[in-house]
């Protein structure tokens, strides 16, 4: 049941724990905020760009239909039914996981954060506020039907964790400047 449960939260996840590293590699290019500032601070950053904003969305969303065509495949290997993707659903997770993401910027300028700096607790879940509540918005059926509240605890718990620890790979690996 435990292995099931964290393997359903991760699986129904994927989609949104992918977009900000597409967002990164395939980055650069015009900021969203076009250079503006607000308060005398930049609104957004160079960090959040349009081109990676729509990669990181596509990549999501196409991950997800990618994982709908190996579904029966794995479901048997874990012994559960993982989640199917609509659509909308899988690009509300992406899509999500990117305003999140974009939010998390906005507040980090508005509280005199530079960009890379450390926000615990804002870092490691606003990707996953913006993914959840996009696909629920998207795909409110299939949000509260795969989204139940063992899912969701799982999900809460376990990205902090994946993504400490993503993050300091990426760091020792030379991929981030920073550990978090």
């Amino acid at each position: 049941m435990v292995v099931s449960l964290i393997a359903t939260a991760f699986w129904t996840m994927l989609p949104a724990y992918v977009p900000n590293n597409a967002a990164v590699l395939a980055g650069g290019g015009r900021p969203i905020d076009g250079g503006r500032t607000w308060g005398g601070r930049r609104v957004l950053g160079d960090g959040k760009t349009w081109r990676g904003t729509a990669a990181g969305t596509l990549v999501g969303t196409l991950l997800a239909l990618g994982l709908n065509a190996v579904e029966p495949t794995l479901s048997g290997a874990v012994g559960t039914d993982l989640p199917t993707f609509p659509v909308a659903a899988g690009f509300g997770l992406a899509f999500g996981a990117m305003l999140g993401d974009i939010g998390a910027s906005f507040l980090k300028r508005r509280t005199g954060r530079e960009r890379g700096a450390a926000f615990p607790g804002l870092d490691q879940l606003d990707f996953v506020v913006g993914a959840l509540v996009l696909a629920y918005v998207a795909a409110p059926e299939w949000f509260a039907a795969t989204f139940t509240l063992p899912v969701l605890a799982v999900v809460i718990v376990m990205t902090p964790i994946l993504h400490v620890v993503t993050n300091v790979a990426a760091y020792t690996l030379g991929f981030k400047n920073e550990p978090w």
